[in-house]
């Protein structure tokens, strides 16, 4: 803070007081406070950056550990289980090393662009089925229940190798993986348990029956020492691929959509010009104003960040959001430019744990968004920017519909 003020602590995450817009204390804390004390959903405290630099600075540093469920390290959660951040989750993974490396480079070897491109048919076919559900329908509709959330999980389904009938349990597993405050300890429990259980089962089935799907290619796939990953690695690697290919991906095509609608010069900038469509995307990336709760590292000595010393035992959230609005690597940060060229943003994170899957949510994103302006160029949002509504006690953000017409 400024000189003689007191050290506030604010509760994380922060509010804002309009779905699409961000917080108006990020400025603030990147001016004056870009380390701030805040208050987790838990109760527990931790350290809060919001500048650019320090934020990647901090996902790049290997001293800032992902290990959330070391001895003093806070938790976010309000729930003993943990969600996605409980040591179930975590302690199956490797999270540092040559053992995060490998592992990387094992589930790396599907996302690949050839892959990627392979993938693009299916999903621009997927779009154009749950449009046509839509249209016929007739609007208002909501096009994140129609098309946001359906879309990614039917991606997952096909990478994993799992029937597409199951989708309905996928979705509200990964709700309870991604609990806040949403759901209650026995809930998050049973459901993490029967998740467990079915990747379990489904791996089995794989090794007898394998098929043309990343699981079945991870069963037999060997690291550069000759080693299988164990069943308790590839239920985990399940688990993690659930909650990064479908909640994020799912919440990002609503919320990117309202951005787009929200100024209709940008919808029709974008019919005018369709080779705006991978810029537009990565600045809808960049400008996103909810993409929930950040991402939290750990730190077991005593660390500078920027001009900042951060103690041992300090737990750190890294706001990327409030980042990719930092005025000092962004002209005109506050606008949404869907030219935006080179754009540096954060939001698949940095350095060693940077998203594994972000060439295929950008796939996703970008062929959801071709299909919307070939199939609905009339489309807008049916009600007022000022009435979309943002999701709570998820830390992935997002808007709890959206509603449009065409």
């Amino acid at each position: 803070m400024g000189a003689g003020e007191p050290e506030e602590v604010l509760d994380y995450p922060i509010p804002s007081p309009a779905a699409l817009e961000p917080p108006p204390e990020w400025a603030r804390l990147r001016d004056r406070c870009p380390v701030a004390r805040v208050t987790l959903p838990s109760g527990d405290e931790a350290s809060l950056l919001t500048r650019y630099a320090d934020v990647k600075q901090a996902l790049s540093d290997p001293r800032f550990s992902r290990r959330l469920t070391a001895k003093g390290a806070a938790r976010i959660a309000d729930s003993e289980s943990g969600g996605v951040f409980s040591s179930d989750t975590t302690d199956a993974l490797p999270q540092s090393g040559q053992g995060h490396l490998k592992w990387r480079r094992m589930v790396g070897r599907w996302f690949t662009a050839k892959r990627m491109a392979a993938l693009r048919p299916g999903i621009e076919e997927i779009a154009h089925r749950l449009l046509d559900d839509m249209v016929k329908s007739g609007p208002p509709a909501d096009l994140k229940a129609g098309l946001g959330f359906p879309l990614p999980v039917w991606v997952i389904c096909t990478l994993l190798g799992v029937p597409d009938s199951d989708r309905d349990r996928f979705a509200y597993w990964s709700d309870t993986m991604l609990n806040l405050t949403r759901y209650g300890d026995d809930e998050i429990s049973q459901a993490q348990a029967a998740f467990a259980a079915y990747l379990g089962s489904h791996i089995e089935a794989k090794r007898s029956a394998p098929g043309d799907d990343l699981l079945s290619e991870l069963i037999t796939a060997t690291d550069s020492d000759g080693e299988r990953l164990s069943d308790a690695t590839l239920v985990a690697t399940g688990k993690a691929l659930l909650v990064a290919g479908h909640e994020t991906t799912a919440t990002m095509i609503g919320e990117m959509v309202a951005m787009l609608l929200s100024d209709r010069r940008r919808w029709k900038r974008l019919l005018a010009d369709r080779s705006l469509v991978r810029t537009a995307v990565e600045e809808a990336l960049r400008f996103d104003a909810n993409p929930g709760i950040g991402l939290p590292r750990y730190i077991s000595e005593d660390t500078e960040i920027g001009e900042h010393s951060l103690a041992a035992g300090t737990t750190v959230m890294c706001s990327m959001a409030a980042a990719n609005r930092d005025v000092a690597v962004f002209a005109n940060a506050a606008d949404m430019d869907l030219g935006r060229s080179p754009n540096t943003h954060l939001a698949f994170g940095s350095g060693a744990h940077s998203c594994l899957g972000q060439a295929l949510a950008r796939t996703e994103l970008q062929a959801v968004l071709t299909v919307l302006l070939d199939r609905l160029p009339s489309l807008e949002l049916a009600v007022d920017v000022a009435e979309l509504r943002r999701v709570e006690g998820l830390p992935v953000g997002g808007l709890r519909e959206v509603p449009v017409r065409w």
